[in-house]
């Protein structure tokens, strides 16, 4: 497969060599369809937000990342609220999974997602959810003045949470409006009308839903999804689960087949929160695989084949990955995993 990233388009941005376009091959490209459509150029993922909840540096932390961000003491990259955008053989059409309270600064740092064809106008052809959390869905708040109802794909308990628990939905109604389309949790692939060439496929994955979920104490399957986003030409496919309490076998067969996967890198130990006073839970009991430690995120990726692309997103502002020059980053980079931040655009 040779080497599974190669970087074109370099610019410089503060102190860090920005690579706009990735290319990504990994098990689940098709040699032969690539070959044929020489000038097809895949299915973007570019990556928003990479940030967990709250981003980096968070407004009232001064933990040793965010203060060390601020001071200019440590060697990182500040990032927004998770979430990605996903363009197929349209470049003028995009899908928004998941909608961060940072929306408005994301799309104005990303002018392609600012289409100009009328006065009012958005790139933003729908929106997936992969669950109801506030770092998801309050940007919808923002996307209130869209000039035609939002389109936005999520399963039933999510739909419940965001119409009962935090009726963000109810709250639309009043402005542009939504349109509800249902995400399947047997499988089924579906497509979001406007950005031809992409399929999707829900997985339903163990996690914490919303605090305000009527099923905060009894989670049902869909309030947390991993989505596997594929190229309808190439074949190449790429596994995104921002939030994720713990690896399960279909989950697990999806990402040995992936070209790249872009995983929960929210804590880089269980007890992180605790260690540092910011909370009295485990990274685990608040739906979060920790990356170190037995049956941790870094022994999954380890598994994987070498071609398959390795990249932790979700990323909270007291994980030490984000100080680039710390024990932990290169531990990372030994295992060749990398960290998203925003801006990241793969292409499958």
């Amino acid at each position: 497969m040779g080497n599974p990233a190669s970087h074109r388009d370099a610019v410089r941005h503060g102190n860090h060599d920005v690579h706009r376009e990735q290319i990504v091959d990994g098990p689940g490209a098709s040699p032969r369809k690539r070959a044929a459509l020489p000038h097809w150029p895949g299915v973007k993922i570019r990556v928003l937000g990479a940030a967990a909840g709250g981003g980096f540096p968070q407004w009232n932390c001064n933990c040793r990342n965010c203060a060390g961000l601020r001071a200019g003491t440590i060697r990182a990259r500040a990032r927004t609220q998770s979430s990605i955008a996903v363009c197929g053989t349209r470049e003028s059409s995009w899908a928004l999974v998941n909608a961060s309270p940072d929306i408005r600064a994301q799309l104005q740092a990303n002018p392609v997602l600012q289409a100009g064809r009328t006065l009012r106008d958005s790139a933003i052809a729908g929106i997936v959810l992969v669950d109801a959390q506030v770092d998801h869905t309050t940007g919808l708040f923002m996307l209130r003045e869209s000039s035609r109802p939002w389109r936005i794909w999520c399963t039933d308990s999510a739909y419940t949470d965001l119409t009962v628990g935090n009726p963000i939905f109810k709250v639309l109604g009043h402005f542009c409006g939504t349109e509800r389309r249902r995400i399947d949790l047997h499988g089924e692939r579906f497509t979001v009308e406007g950005v031809a060439g992409v399929q999707w496929q829900a997985l339903a994955i163990e996690g914490k839903p919303a605090p305000y979920s009527p099923n905060r104490e009894n989670p049902v399957p869909g309030d947390n999804l991993a989505l596997v986003i594929t190229d309808e030409l190439t074949g190449g496919s790429a596994v995104y689960a921002p939030g994720l309490g713990s690896m399960d076998e279909r989950l697990w067969q999806h990402m040995q087949s992936a070209a790249c996967v872009l995983l929960d890198g929210t804590f880089w130990t269980d007890d992180e929160m605790i260690r540092l006073g910011a909370s009295r839970k485990r990274a685990r009991q608040i739906g979060h695989l920790p990356q170190s430690g037995p049956g941790g995120m870094l022994e999954w990726l380890d598994k994987l084949p070498s071609g398959t692309r390795r990249i932790l997103i979700h990323v909270n502002n007291t994980n030490p990955i984000l100080d680039e020059d710390s024990r932990e980053a290169a531990e990372l980079a030994r295992r060749r995993v990398e960290v998203a931040w925003d801006g990241m655009e793969l292409s499958l």
